[in-house]
């Protein structure tokens, strides 16, 4: 089983696939525990002194890994076979750690989302899980050329089968699976 998720502020759309691209699970899965901010370096932090947001940023940063880890271990033990991979939209690998400098232009519009995938990546790995990385503007693409023909019907064909909600966060989680397994072949 392959998980590819499209992450939001606090919660994602997790779209589990089979080895032959066939969706086994769709569900949004919570990233953060109820009444803890979503965005500590956009939007709740920005009143306070480096001290006091890099507290919150720690505090949400425990709270997100408590979160999500809850929130994959019940996507796994809901699947009918063990997950392999977990694909990530991918962030800048020179990203700052320094929670200072994550607060200035132009970090501080990206700090939460990353720090979200940096959670997910850190629990995949704990679990064994190969962790892909891809790019939300060619994922699709790249997902349709592996797939050539099949495209359509593997792509938009979930939303015939299996209902809405089967939107493009659900589109490009899928397609990252395609791409995940087309890279480890």
């Amino acid at each position: 089983m392959r998980v590819g998720i499209a992450h939001h502020f606090g919660w994602a759309v997790a779209v589990t696939a089979s080895a032959d691209h066939q969706v086994v699970d769709r569900r949004r899965i919570e990233l953060i525990e109820p009444g803890v901010p979503a965005a500590p370096i956009h939007h709740d932090g920005r009143r306070l002194d480096d001290a006091a947001a890099s507290e919150l940023v720690a505090r949400v940063r425990a709270s997100a890994a408590r979160a999500t880890s809850a929130s994959l271990d019940e996507l796994a033990s809901a699947l009918p076979g063990p997950i392999v991979s977990l694909s990530l939209r991918a962030w800048p690998l020179d990203f700052p750690d320094d929670i200072a400098v994550q607060r200035r232009v132009p970090y501080e519009a990206r700090a939460d989302s990353v720090m979200y995938r940096q959670i997910l990546a850190e629990l995949a790995h704990e679990r064994g899980w190969a962790v892909h990385f891809y790019d939300a503007k060619d994922v699709a693409d790249q997902a349709a050329g592996i797939l050539a023909e099949r495209a359509g019907e593997v792509l938009y064909g979930p939303r015939a089968a299996l209902g809405p909600p089967w939107a493009k966060d659900h589109r490009t989680a899928l397609a990252a699976t395609i791409v995940a397994a087309a890279t480890r072949t």
